[in-house]
C-alpha cells in the first residue's frame, strides 16, 4: 500500500513537470508566431530573436515569450524591453 502510494505521487509530480513543460513550449511557439507576424520573419528567425534577448537579458525564455504574446513586448523593440 506504502510503496503503491509513493509511485502515485511519483507519477503525479511527473505529470505536473510535463504540464509546466508543455505550457512553456506552448507560449514559446505562439511567441514565435507574433514575432513571425510582426516581423515578417521566418518561425526560426524569430527564435533566434527570442532566444538572443533571453541570453541579453538574462532571462528565461519562457518568460520573455510569456510577455510577448501577454505583454505586447517586442524584443526587435528595444523601447518595449523590459530589461529588470
Amino acid at each position: 500500500s506504502l510503496l503503491q502510494r509513493r509511485e502515485t505521487a511519483e507519477a503525479r509530480r511527473l505529470v505536473a513537470h510535463l504540464q509546466v513543460a508543455l505550457n512553456s513550449r506552448v507560449n514559446i511557439e505562439q511567441a514565435k508566431g507574433v514575432l513571425a507576424e510582426r516581423h515578417a520573419l521566418l518561425p526560426d528567425e524569430a527564435f533566434a530573436l527570442l532566444r538572443r534577448q533571453a541570453r541579453d537579458s538574462n532571462r528565461k525564455l519562457h518568460d520573455i515569450a510569456h510577455e510577448i504574446v501577454h505583454g505586447g513586448s517586442d524584443p526587435a523593440d528595444p523601447a518595449s524591453v523590459d530589461t529588470g
